[in-house]
């Protein structure tokens, strides 16, 4: 008798674990948990601390990189120690040239 109480008790089990897991499935979709406030707190801070790291990143290139970027004094005309005529200027589109829109598809070519 007890090796057919432990031949069955098996079965019991699992049926019985299937049952519980389905039940606590249906109650978490009907019932959701709120949110922990220390997920959200958690984030809010690595997100702090990301912006702190970005803002000091980018200080410290403009510190090392900003004079590359400052206008250097213009002199009133093009000379020898000025710029080359080709780089000052650059030929502008008409303002009546419209805008490139995208060209229509290509027929199809049948082998």
């Amino acid at each position: 008798m007890g090796d057919v109480l432990l031949a069955l008790s098996i079965p019991v089990l699992v049926f019985g674990g299937g049952i519980y897991a389905a039940c606590d499935c249906w109650w978490r979709r009907r019932y959701p948990a709120p949110p922990s406030p220390y997920t959200h707190r958690a984030a809010r801070l690595a997100e702090q601390d990301m912006l702190l790291l970005a803002e000091e990143i980018v200080d410290d290139a403009y510190a090392a990189l900003g004079p590359l970027y400052d206008a250097p004094a213009a002199s009133s005309a093009p000379g020898p120690d000025g710029p080359p005529a080709a780089l000052t200027s650059r030929p502008s589109r008409p303002a009546s040239t419209p805008d490139r829109a995208p060209s229509p598809p290509a027929a199809v070519q049948k082998p």
